[in-house]
């Protein structure tokens, strides 16, 4: 256990202790997975987040620049796609 419990300080002290999120990078690579379009079901439908993610595939675009096109509120795509509050959890 001692040995167990020095390794971790070491490993916080020396590899995790100081380490920042990107928080653009982490923004992109949401926006990017074709998943996250279940996260807007809730709040513009399934038949059009469907709809989004179709198109999205097809032309190689985020599901936030398609919605944005289809005219999806900028408002309600930044709730919905926001990874901190997708990555808490739910219950």
């Amino acid at each position: 256990i001692k040995l167990l419990a020095a390794a971790s300080r070491a490993f916080d002290e020396k590899c995790v202790s100081g380490l920042e999120p990107n928080e653009e990078m982490l923004r992109r690579h949401t926006e990017a997975n074709l998943i996250v379009a279940t996260a807007l079901n809730e709040h513009i439908g399934y038949d059009r987040a469907g709809e989004i993610v179709k198109e999205a595939a097809a032309s190689d675009r985020s599901i936030r620049e398609v919605a944005l096109e289809k005219g999806v509120d900028e408002a309600v795509l930044d709730e919905a796609l926001d990874h901190a509050k997708m990555a808490r959890p739910h219950g």
